[in-house]
């Protein structure tokens, strides 16, 4: 066990007789905190945050600029604890500080965040203290963390945010935004690959709002870090172009206020301070050990450890008097009075600019502005037609040249994807040294898929309605930030171009086959895979409205036929997920099902079919998430049931067709991983052809 090492402030006082330092004794009450509901849920991680409580003590009472009261504020200062399995010493903090209840409607002051009855509750069904923290289900929470390294990439989200609302929105003698972000980190987080790409763009961008505290206290579940994290992260930072600072000793309440006045006076780079810790400082027996990380100290342990704090040894969840005032004569106090000043301000700015404060009042309640869809483009009828990824460009310009606050761009994509921005003032998101400015609402992520995401859920946690783009077959890069935009319910956009075999010579590295079965397996996750540019146009109009959840757009890279829309269906169709494309007279002999480029491919096999004196309706099938939450009538009206004669064709996985086809249907779908060649010569050889639907129809109609 490393030796147990104190500061001034820190010192216990021993003997059974509490601190008298009333710094110490709040410190050692989020300590004591964390240990008890870590205890009696009999499951958490009471290390870390006994290690911290010093430093976010420190941060959170003396120098973060938030109002308890006013939890909403839109110039506080973001905290966000990528460390997310510490949420204990997060929801004690939350209930020191006096953080008012926050639900639909605004802040709620007849009832604090978390109180100490809920700290009990912690981990447990319903209750507002789960296991990591959860945006929108706690107050005070301000983003979904737990999945190490993802609090890391949103808070450089969030300080993209702030800089770009900063630059678009204040204005001379109106400094609207100029907060600062901080986002507390550990081991695991910096040995994860997405915190990586998070800091190199950081550091590139020059964000000198952002600050990031890393808990060094080399412990991993598997013991000693030394094991397998032997780098010099100070020098790494270094060279991503970051300002690094050193706490020796995380007890240093001191040292650390300084830090923290240097790192917020420092405004062209990033900040990394480095906190050397000892887990679970206090722990007689388990302090500086795996086993302070990740379980319960145990009953003894714990009294042995409030005995060395100088602790009522039998008194749980204990919060001594004058605790939560002291803590709140900091924060509240400081809070209030700034966000006051705020509130003042912005009354002062909507007289004098607005038209601008009118946009501010739209992106705090994440509404739409007006008009924001009265250019969006039709599109004529074209048999040799255009790639959905190129009409989806032309639809994503004309939407956000009249959508202000939209911004966005892709993993070095941009022009595959056809996600950039080209009107008149949008510009590029960049420091002013590399050619931009932080008024930009092209975004350049670099070849940086899984930080690409998780910037773009820190955007849309500041109401910015962000996208970003690459290619299909990369979002396996993206599962964790996509699942966390779904669980916090962000509108990011996410715009996937190259969805099928048909991106050819790039062979089944690059050919997307298992993907579109994941994202449709994700919960709360829109996904559309339009068939035309009609139906990319309705594609864009749907998601835009739904600003509750994200949304995936599958398009290709080939051309496409664009329907004529006076012999078919509307593509207006397409907002109910699926609709009849093209019917027949009478009881149609078969069903013909398909998404996105193959939708073109039983246009002509319906054509054929027809001739052949075979009814065949034609279903379109652009995303199955929006076709099941249509009434069952609506659903039985698209796929009778007693119609079980159907053929479902699309080059991906086979998983989850046979909900449409039933047992007796078939499938033309992908088997495999593709191959290289020629689209053209992939679709013979897997069977993407007229004749091979044409056979299947055949068959299912017994003719």
């Amino acid at each position: 066990m490393r030796s147990l090492t104190t500061s001034p402030v820190m010192a216990p006082e021993g003997g059974g007789a509490m601190p008298t330092n009333i710094d110490t004794l709040c410190i050692n009450t989020i300590r004591t905190l964390s240990m008890d509901a870590v205890q009696k849920a009999n499951s958490g991680h009471p290390g870390t945050a006994m290690a911290l409580a010093p430093v976010a003590y420190t941060l959170w009472r003396d120098v973060l600029n938030y109002d308890p009261a006013n939890p909403l504020w839109p110039n506080r200062d973001r905290f966000v604890l990528s460390i997310g399995h510490a949420s204990m010493l997060l929801y004690s903090l939350i209930h020191l500080a006096g953080i008012r209840d926050v639900r639909p409607g605004g802040v709620s002051n007849d009832r604090p965040a978390l109180t100490l009855e809920d700290l009990e509750q912690f981990r447990q069904l319903d209750s507002l203290t789960p296991g990591h923290p959860e945006y929108h289900h706690t107050a005070g929470v301000e983003t979904t963390t737990g999945p190490l390294g993802q609090g890391c990439g949103n808070s450089v989200g969030m300080a993209i945010a702030e800089k770009w609302l900063a630059e678009r929105y204040n204005r001379p003698g109106f400094r609207l935004f100029d907060h600062h972000i901080y986002a507390l980190c550990g081991d695991g987080d910096n040995m994860e690959g997405v915190s990586s790409e998070a800091a190199s763009i950081a550091g590139h961008l020059k964000l000198g709002n952002l600050t990031w505290i890393y808990d060094s206290n080399h412990i991993s579940i598997e013991g000693s870090t030394n094991i397998a994290f032997t780098e010099s992260v100070h020098k790494r930072f270094e060279a991503y172009g970051w300002h690094v600072l050193e706490l020796k000793d995380a007890n240093d309440t001191g040292d650390m206020r300084r830090l923290l006045a240097e790192a917020k006076a420092e405004t062209s780079r990033p900040t990394l301070i480095i906190v050397h810790s000892i887990i679970g400082w206090g722990a007689p027996h388990l302090a500086g050990t795996a086993e302070a990380h990740g379980s319960p100290l145990g009953v003894e342990e714990i009294r042995e450890t409030k005995k060395f704090y100088g602790w009522p040894e039998d008194k749980s969840f204990y919060v001594p008097d004058g605790v939560p005032e002291h803590f709140q004569v900091g924060i509240a106090t400081r809070g209030a009075a700034a966000s006051q000043a705020w509130d003042d301000l912005f009354r002062a700015y909507r007289a004098k600019y607005p038209d601008e404060a009118a946009q501010l009042d739209h992106i705090f309640a994440g509404t739409l502005p007006e008009g924001w869809d009265r250019d969006i483009p039709v599109f004529d009828a074209d048999a040799k037609g255009v790639a959905s990824r190129a009409s989806s460009g032309k639809v994503l310009n004309e939407i956000a040249k009249n959508y202000p606050w939209m911004i966005g761009g892709s993993a070095d994509l941009s022009p595959s994807t056809k996600t950039h921005l080209t009107f008149d003032g949008a510009g590029d998101f960049q420091p002013p040294q590399w050619g931009g400015t932080y008024g930009g609402r092209n975004l350049h992520f670099g070849v940086r898929e899984h930080a690409m995401g998780s910037i773009s859920n820190g955007l849309a946690l500041y109401g910015i309605r962000a996208y970003c783009s690459g290619f299909l077959i990369f979002s396996d890069y993206m599962k964790p930030p996509i699942r966390l935009s779904a669980l916090m319910k962000l509108p990011v956009t996410y715009i996937f171009t190259h969805d099928s075999i048909g991106v050819g010579e790039d062979g089944p590295t690059h050919q997307p086959i298992e993907q579109l079965a994941q994202l449709r397996a994700t919960p709360g996750v829109t996904v559309l895979r339009p068939a035309d540019a009609n139906e990319v146009a309705e594609a864009w109009r749907t998601l835009v409205r739904l600003t509750d959840r994200p949304s995936v757009l599958a398009l290709s890279r080939q051309n496409l036929p664009t329907i004529c829309r006076k012999t078919y269906a509307p593509a207006t169709g397409l907002a109910k997920g699926a609709y009849v494309l093209a019917d027949t007279d009478g009881r149609p002999d078969v069903i013909l099902m398909a998404t996105g480029s193959e939708v073109g491919l039983i246009v002509k096999a319906g054509e054929k079919l027809k001739a052949d004196g075979i009814r065949a309706r034609l279903v379109s099938m652009p995303s199955w998430d929006l076709f099941e939450a249509q009434p069952k009538a609506y659903r039985d009206s698209v796929l009778p049931p007693d119609i079980t004669a159907r053929v479902a064709v699309e080059q991906a996985a086979a998983l989850g067709w046979d909900r449409y086809t039933g047992l007796a249907g078939e499938t033309i779908v992908m088997h495999g991983f593709g191959a290289s060649a020629p689209a053209e010569q992939l679709e013979v050889k897997f069977g993407f052809t007229v004749d091979a639907v044409v056979a299947a129809a055949r068959r299912q109609a017994g003719k």
